[in-house]
This record gives structure tokens, C-alpha cells and sequence, in this order.
């Protein structure tokens, strides 16, 4: 599909079809959503009547299926294109610097008619399906345009004296064609971007699992799964299915789910979620859930159908085009008509209703929207901002509503050791050092944390640790200098025995806080004796604060969106200028999908920022959604969901990636004026014959030149965002 009216007569072809009640046809994704009276040949009924249409069926499943594209997938016929239409332009550009010179007209129609009529050819093929629906879109005036000028060249060219030079308009037509086709192929890459949210989410899920049978351990794929079914998952492997712990223990990574970096423990009885990432522990597992009622299975079907209700996009172009192309038909018919009937040759009419057509060319119309769109894109890019779709930049401006994601947005999404405090007598350097010689060995996130405060305190190089022993979900023990220590998590000291009274007042302080906590402590004859408490959490990103309020500056209303518990989610939440009515927390992926879609329901334009999978459905129903490209499970599927993508994990950027979508809208806009200005104010004078073909030919080409210079100065643009500003300031500073 090309453009809006594409999707409009796909959506009326599958109207058409006995048993269907509606149909949406969505043009970003080139995707239906079809509710049927189920029939044995329905499906074979819809693909004959889209076929039809003019296009070319391929099932949800095939297109998920089908792998990523290379970058220059498709460009060969823009390369062949530009091979082509670079000679005619020669003699145009010679001209704007004096020198005025001309291709041999034979050698300008082999140029040009390869352009026009085989590399050309959708267009013909698309506005003839078009034409059949009765409707117009841009392959009506492309084609209608060009082939305007390549008819008059021709005819000038065999009925003008062998002693006269004629201007010839092949150049105008081949070079459209060319900017068409390389706007196509722009837009079909970025169309490929929108199925590989899907896509990345099913690759979470293994192919095969380890099924427990009468004849051993075997493995078979998932698809053949049965709920009851035992199956084996190793160290490091992901969970193929849903199911319930029988037997093991370990540390499960669920932060495709939850969005937090912390791993869960898993023992006996608890649930666990396919695609989610095992620890260090092998475990049994009986399968609780298949197919489509995994929670795997349910987040993409969030991220499929907000992408399926996401409208069309209604460029301006294509409404007026419905329009305009037969308005144009008709002047053109009735300027050769009137000239003729007031007595002019045929000749002199045929060449006035042309120069109508030629002026009425949308070289400058089609070329408006995606050349801005292209060069306010590589600005954004300059600045590690990446704008998917015009969608997008259009819905930023009317945005009222930014939600963001807390971990891993709004914080650091590693956990650091914020707190050390050791029992009375004891000392903290040493038992610092203690405790990171303990974790040396360990690749759990919070051993990475004790590690680098002991580096930052100087106080390694780690004790040598013998007798080593990890017990999965709960810590670990060892020995050190003769001495055997034990650290983990305060239930697990509870069971050993550990008295925790000395910490009771700092352990309630940081539990309301939503800290994970643990305990170093050593046995002694009397037992275990606690010598320090540790709290770990999460940090607010540095530009926190002001990127907040450097938004609210815009009148965006704020809130935060999290999976963590009530007190950790308003505790981070008042360290970056948040009050606790715009805190949510406690929330699955689907709750945060729900809460964006009541927002929207309320007459809100909602923006989203997110950066793992668990973010994916609210991004993807959001009107915009913006993911950052942290490093982490699930950031590529958040990348895909969303129509803006700051490859910087760099709060301050979102204000400028407002401020760039800003200004490129403005240039759309003013693209746009201009297109339509030169054929509104062209066409009346084209058809009084105050103008002539090589005039209409050269106004043509000048509104091109001005469109795109209009674009270009966006090059030269910068991001208004004070945050942004300042921190690059400080940058260039402390080098």
C-alpha cells in the first residue's frame, strides 16, 4: 500500500465479501483486522477480493515469519533510476550558473523512457486500480504529471523543424519518478520496523524444551507442549512456557515482565513466566499455560492490537489528491476546449491544456512532507534521536500527557549499594572489604554493587574465599582467613537464627524506602553474630530532576508508571520532583496498556517513555511512544513498539526530540503552502496562456528547489531545550 486511500479501498474490497461485518485495514503495518461469520471459504473469499483490489495477500503469520531485511533491500530501481535521470539533469543545473546547453533529444527519450513507463510502472499499476475505485491518491498525479510532460516532449520533439531546438520536458518527468521511487523505498523501510516488535517478542520464546518422559529427558517442541507436562530448564537458559516450580531453586530475571533488574528467587510452588531468564539454579517445572494463553502470548497480542488501532496515517497530500486530480483532468479538457472553440489551432489548445497538466505536475507536492521529514530526521539523528514516522511528529505537538516508565527511565536500572551500616565495635572498611571478597566471584547484580563501592571506598583487592557455597535465593557463604562469614537476604537470616535487633530502626527506615536489604554476618560458638546491614536500590539518572521540569515548562502533564511496590515507587518518585498523584505502581504490562488507553479515553494525547518489553504495550497504545535504547533484555522490542527512539538513555533529550519534532512539522507545513501555492496560482495562468510549456516547466522545477531549500535549513537547526544545553556546556567544560 502506498498511501491512506490504499487502505480505504482494501477496506472496502473485504466490505464486499459475503459474511463480513467489518473490516480495518491498517497502513502502517499493511495489516487487517476482519470480524466474519466463520465460513470454510471465507479466508479464500477475502484474499480473491483483496487480489482484486490490486494487492497482494500474505498471512499475519508469514509476515511475522519473515526475517529482517537488509538496509538496501529494494534500492536497485532507485539506482538504476538515478543512473538514468543524472544526465538530464545536467543541462537544468548548467543552466542556473550560464551555461545553457542541451542533450540531443533522441538521447534524452532513451534516458527517460526506461524512467517513465518500467522503473515507473507501479505507479501506473497502482493509479489504475485507483482510478477503477474511483478515488485518487499520489500514483493518479504522479503518473498523470509525468506522463503529461513525456507526451509533450514527444510531440514536440517529432514536429519540430530539423533546423530548431526545442526545449524538451523528459528531464522533469524522469527526475519525479526518481524522488517518488526513493521516497517509496524510504517509506517501505521504515514500514518493515513495524512488524518487528512482533517479531522480537516471539524470538524471546525457545523453540524446544526439555520434557520429562518414560524414556528420559527428551527434547520437543514447544509448540507440542501439553499443560501438566514436567520439564527441565538448566542454568542460563530461558523458560519456554508457563509453569510451576516442582522442585529446585534459582533466581529468575523477569524484567521483560516487570521492568525491574533485581532477580527474582524461585522455589518449590511459585510461578514462573516463559521467556523469562533462569539464574544459577536447575529447577522442575510443570506447564501451566500453552499457545495463546501464556503471558508471553497475551503482551504480544497488546502490542499487536495497539498497533492494529492505531488509524492510518491521513497525510495532507492524499486528502486533497481525491480531489484535486480530477479537477485537474477537468480544467486541463476544458482550457484545450475553449481555446479551440475561441478559434486557436488544435495545436495551440493540445499545448495550452498540457501546460495546465505540467504545471499541475506534483513534483513540489509529493516532495514536501518527506523531504522535511528526511532532513528534520537527520538532524534528530545528529543528536542520537530516532523519529520513525510523521505520525509521530505530528501527535508530539499535540501531546498533553507524558507518562514515563521508572526503572531504567527515570533511574540508573542497576542497583547500588546506598547504605552500609555496621553492628557497634566493628569496623566499615573491613567488613567492606569482607563482603565484596565474598561476592567476588558471584555475577549476581547486587554483587556487581557491593564491588563497586568497595573499588570506590579503595579498599580492594578481595581476600582470598575458600569453601565457597551460593544458596539460590538467598545468599551465600564462605571462608575467609580462617573465619567462615555468611551474607544474604534477611528471611534467610531469620531462618539461621541471626538476631537483627541492632538494625531493626535502619531496616524498617529502608523497607519504607522499597531497599532490598541483606546482612554480613559470622559465626562465632555463640552462634551467628551480625556485623553489618547493606541496602541496596536503585538511583535517579542525574538530569532527572531538571529534565522533568524543564517539561512541565511545556505544559505537559507528568506521571510515572512502575511495577515496584507502593513505598519504592513514591520514594523515587519525590527524589525527581514527582508528587504522589502522578505515581502509579504495582503495575503489570497490561495495567500500564490499561491505564494509557483510559488517559486517551479521557480526551488526553499521550506519550509514553519506555525501555524494556514490559513498556512495549503501553508504547505501543500510547499515541506516541518514545523508547530509550538502555542496555538490558527487551530494549530492541520497546525500540520497535515506539515512533521515536532516543538512542541515549539521556532524560534531556526527550525535550529536545519535542523541540525537533517542532520544527520539522513547521517545515511540513510551510512545504506544503508552498506546493499548493505555485499550482493554485500556476494553473489559472497556464490556462489563460500567460505562461508556456517551458515556463510552466521551469516554474515546476523552482517550486522543487524551493521546497527543498525551505527543508534544508533545518540542517542548520538546533534543539531549544535548556537541559540539554546546559549539559553539554558542562561537558565541554570539564574537558
Amino acid at each position: 500500500m502506498t498511501c491512506a486511500s490504499c487502505a480505504g479501498r482494501a477496506e472496502r474490497a473485504f466490505q464486499k465479501v459475503p459474511g463480513v461485518q467489518s473490516a480495518s485495514v491498517n497502513l502502517a503495518t499493511e495489516s487487517a483486522r476482519i470480524v466474519v461469520t466463520p465460513s470454510n471459504d471465507i479466508q479464500a473469499r477475502l484474499k480473491r477480493a483483496l487480489r482484486e483490489a490490486g494487492f497482494t495477500p500474505t498471512t499475519a503469520s508469514a509476515a511475522v515469519n519473515t526475517p529482517d531485511a537488509s538496509i538496501w533491500a529494494g534500492f536497485a530501481p532507485v539506482a538504476i533510476a538515478l543512473f538514468l535521470s543524472l544526465p538530464l539533469m545536467l543541462p537544468m543545473l548548467g543552466s542556473w550558473v550560464g551555461f545553457h546547453w542541451m542533450l540531443p533529444a533522441w538521447l534524452q527519450f532513451v534516458l527517460a523512457t526506461p524512467v517513465q513507463f518500467i522503473l515507473g510502472a507501479r505507479f501506473y499499476r497502482s493509479a489504475w486500480h485507483s482510478v477503477k475505485s474511483l478515488s485518487g491518491n499520489m500514483d493518479v498525479l504522479v503518473s498523470i504529471g509525468t506522463t503529461a510532460g513525456w507526451i509533450l516532449s514527444v510531440w514536440l520533439w517529432l514536429t519540430a523543424a530539423s533546423d530548431i531546438t526545442v526545449h524538451l520536458y523528459f528531464e522533469g518527468s524522469a527526475v519525479v519518478i526518481t524522488l517518488v521511487l526513493l521516497g517509496k523505498w524510504l517509506e517501505a523501510h521504515v514500514k518493515q520496523q513495524t512488524t518487528s516488535a512482533i517479531r522480537a517478542l516471539h524470538h524471546l520464546r525457545p523453540m524446544t524444551a526439555h520434557l520429562i518422559s518414560l524414556k528420559g529427558e527428551v527434547d520437543v517442541p514447544v509448540d507440542e507442549l501439553l499443560v501438566g507436562d514436567t520439564l527441565v530448564v538448566r542454568p542460563g537458559e530461558r523458560f519456554a512456557i508457563d509453569g510451576v516450580v516442582l522442585e529446585g531453586q534459582t533466581q529468575v530475571d523477569e524484567s521483560m515482565l516487570t521492568g525491574e533488574p533485581l532477580p527474582v528467587a524461585k522455589e518449590m510452588g511459585h510461578k514462573v513466566t516463559g521467556g523469562t531468564l533462569n539464574g544459577d539454579g536447575r529447577v522442575l517445572l510443570q506447564v501451566s499455560a500453552i499457545g495463546e494463553r501464556t503471558v508471553l502470548a497475551n503482551i504480544i497480542r497488546l502490542v499487536g492490537d495497539a498497533q492494529a488501532a492505531k488509524a492510518p496515517v491521513q497525510r495532507l497530500v492524499d486528502k486533497v489528491s481525491a480531489v484535486f486530480v480530477p479537477l485537474v483532468l477537468l480544467f486541463a479538457v476544458m482550457t484545450g476546449l475553449a481555446w479551440w472553440l475561441f478559434g486557436q489551432p488544435i495545436d495551440v489548445a493540445l499545448i495550452r491544456a498540457v501546460t495546465v497538466l505540467v504545471i499541475s505536475c506534483p513534483c513540489a507536492l509529493g516532495l514536501a512532507t518527506p523531504v522535511a521529514f528526511m532532513v528534520g530526521t537527520g538532524v534528530a539523528a545528529r543528536h542520537g534521536i530516532l523519529i520513525k514516522d510523521a505520525q509521530a511528529l505530528e501527535l508530539t505537538q499535540k501531546a498533553d500527557t507524558l507518562i514515563f516508565d521508572k526503572t531504567g527511565t527515570l533511574t540508573l536500572g542497576q542497583p547500588s549499594l546506598v547504605d552500609f551500616q555496621v553492628a557497634f565495635g566493628q569496623s566499615l572498611l573491613p567488613l567492606l572489604r569482607l563482603a565484596a571478597s565474598l561476592q567476588s566471584g558471584s555475577e549476581h547484580s547486587l554483587a556487581h554493587a557491593v564491588l563497586s563501592a568497595a573499588k570506590a571506598m579503595t579498599v580492594l583487592p578481595v581476600m582470598p574465599v575458600s569453601h565457597l557455597q551460593a544458596v539460590p535465593g538467598k545468599g551465600l557463604r564462605g571462608m575467609v582467613e580462617g573465619c567462615e562469614y555468611v551474607l544474604g537476604s534477611l528471611n534467610w537470616m531469620q531462618e539461621l537464627g541471626v538476631s537483627q535487633d541492632e538494625f531493626t530502626v535502619m531496616i524498617q527506615a529502608h523497607q519504607q524506602q522499597g531497599a532490598t536489604l541483606a546482612l554480613l554476618g559470622q559465626f562465632t560458638p555463640q552462634g551467628i553474630q551480625a556485623l553489618a546491614l547493606l541496602a541496596f536500590a536503585d538511583q535517579p539518572k542525574p538530569e532527572a530532576v531538571q529534565a522533568i521540569a524543564t517539561l512541565r515548562e511545556r505544559g505537559l502533564h507528568i506521571y510515572m508508571f512502575t511495577g515496584d511496590n507502593h513505598h519504592a515507587a513514591h520514594a523515587m518518585a519525590a527524589r525527581v520532583g514527582l508528587q504522589p498523584d502522578e505515581v502509579m505502581s504495582d503495575m503489570l504490562p497490561g495495567d500500564k496498556a490499561a491505564q494509557v488507553a483510559s488517559l486517551q479515553a479521557q480526551g488526553h494525547i499521550v506519550m509514553m517513555v519506555g525501555d524494556g518489553i514490559n513498556d512495549a504495550p503501553a508504547l505501543a497504545t500510547a499515541d506516541v511512544g518514545i523508547a530509550m535504547a538502555n542496555a538490558g533484555s527487551g530494549t530492541d522490542v520497546a525500540m520497535h513498539a515506539s515512533g521515536i527512539t532516543l538512542m541515549r538513555g539521556d532524560l534531556s533529550l526527550i525535550a529536545a526530540a519535542l523541540d525537533i519534532s517542532s520544527r520539522t512539522l513547521s517545515k511540513i507545513r510551510q512545504n506544503l503552502f508552498w506546493a499548493f501555492f505555485y499550482n493554485v496560482a500556476g494553473i489559472p495562468l497556464a490556462a489563460m496562456g500567460y505562461l508556456n510549456p517551458v515556463l510552466a516547466g521551469a516554474a515546476m522545477a523552482f517550486s522543487s528547489v524551493s521546497v527543498m531549500g525551505n527543508a534544508l535549513l533545518l540542517k542548520w537547526s538546533t534543539p531549544r531545550a535548556k537541559y540539554y544545553f546546559n549539559n553539554r556546556f558542562q561537558i565541554k567544560s570539564n574537558k
